[in-house]
């Protein structure tokens, strides 16, 4: 072969090459592969649309404590007189502080709302970071019980990391919940409503995401492994998989909402809140329960 042509030759191939790889990479970009990782449904209670719509904590302390829901009906008169007006999904530390998130419709602050062992109560501010979201859709207590998770709604490649209300004895209810660092995340998720400490350094989420796009799947559960535990001093990478769509079941049609979500660390129980559409949300809203397979 003349060498003009080799030449001509290898540019074409040089060129079908750099396509095929651009190919590769494009295709292999929108969402990780599904994990190894596998959650069975195993069983479902019915959720109440007022006292169980929000979320749900499993709480170990003190033994053989009952399961604690979130709703528009769990929001003391006296908060909600304040502004207070959605609370999201609750988590509880090992120690037994149970700490519930809360948002306002206006404003530049969300708030936690902790109760203690023994049963009191106190609230902690936290006045938000520049470009920080105004809602507050869950909160997830680290294993160690120092640091708190937190994310923002829409689409989002961070969460945040605060120092535990209440716990971490860096906290008062007098001053400012400061974020502490950032979990910076791989893949961008979207409309997460809640998140759960599986162990050290994973976390399982629920994501209302209507979409799609990210995941290939819309309301997909989703698994966060991050680099490191949180500690609050220097930030943390999290990478995402989806492992599975979460059950959108119900006699009526229409647009389901997913909604908190809780891993029995006792039991190895994951239980998941979908709220059904339309009038059905009275009827056959559920708690979805799973074992890992």
């Amino acid at each position: 072969m003349p060498a003009s042509a080799r030449q001509r030759c290898h540019a074409v191939l040089s060129g079908l090459l750099t396509l095929a790889t651009a190919a590769v990479v494009s295709f292999a970009a929108p969402a990780p592969a599904s994990a190894a990782e596998i959650w069975n449904e195993t069983g479902s209670d019915r959720a109440d649309p007022l006292t169980e719509s929000q979320g749900l904590a499993s709480v170990e302390v003190p033994a053989n404590s009952p399961n604690r829901y979130t709703g528009i009906g769990t929001i003391p008169i006296g908060l909600s007189a304040r502004g207070w007006n959605h609370v999201g999904d609750p988590d509880a530390s090992y120690d037994g502080h149970y700490i519930e998130p809360y948002q306002r419709d206006s404003g530049n602050a969300k708030m936690y709302r902790v109760q203690a062992p023994g049963g009191g109560w106190s609230e902690y501010v936290h006045t938000l970071s520049p470009g920080e979201a105004l809602n507050n859709s869950w909160d997830a207590i680290s294993p160690d019980g120092q640091w708190m998770l937190s994310g923002e709604w829409g689409t989002m490649d961070r969460l945040l990391v605060f120092p535990t209300p209440g716990v971490n004895p860096a906290t008062s209810p007098s001053a400012n919940l400061p974020q502490a660092s950032t979990v910076h995340l791989d893949h961008p998720v979207r409309d997460v409503q809640g998140c759960d400490f599986s162990g050290p350094t994973t976390l399982l989420c629920s994501s209302d995401d209507p979409d799609g796009s990210l995941f290939g799947m819309t309301k997909p559960l989703l698994r966060v492994d991050l680099s490191a535990a949180p500690n609050g001093t220097a930030d943390v990478t999290g990478h995402v998989t989806a492992l599975r769509q979460l059950p959108l079941r119900s006699s009526c049609s229409g647009s389901f909402e997913v909604e908190g979500i809780d891993y029995d660390r006792r039991t190895g129980v994951l239980r998941v809140i979908v709220v059904s559409p339309g009038f059905c949300v009275l009827t056959d809203s559920k708690t979805y329960k799973f074992s890992r397979g």
